[in-house]
């Protein structure tokens, strides 16, 4: 999985993340991506450790918002 790209939803899906925060990390350079005409590609090795890092993380605020309905 290393060297493949996903789109932004697709990352989206994997991360927990909001699309939304998936651009945001992009356009901050959390995480390494390209833009191929109008569509975002992110590497997913590149997200994969972007998670890693907010899981050893103690601020919560880094790990992905999931909520689940009872």
């Amino acid at each position: 999985m290393s060297n493949e790209w996903l789109s932004v939803n697709e990352a989206s899906k994997l991360s927990g993340y909001h699309p939304e925060y998936i651009r945001r990390l992009i356009r901050d350079g959390e995480i390494e991506a390209k833009k191929f005409s109008i569509v975002w590609q992110v590497r997913s090795q590149s997200l994969l450790d972007y998670l890693d890092a907010a899981k050893s993380k103690e601020d919560k605020r880094f790990t992905p918002k999931t909520k689940k309905r009872v």
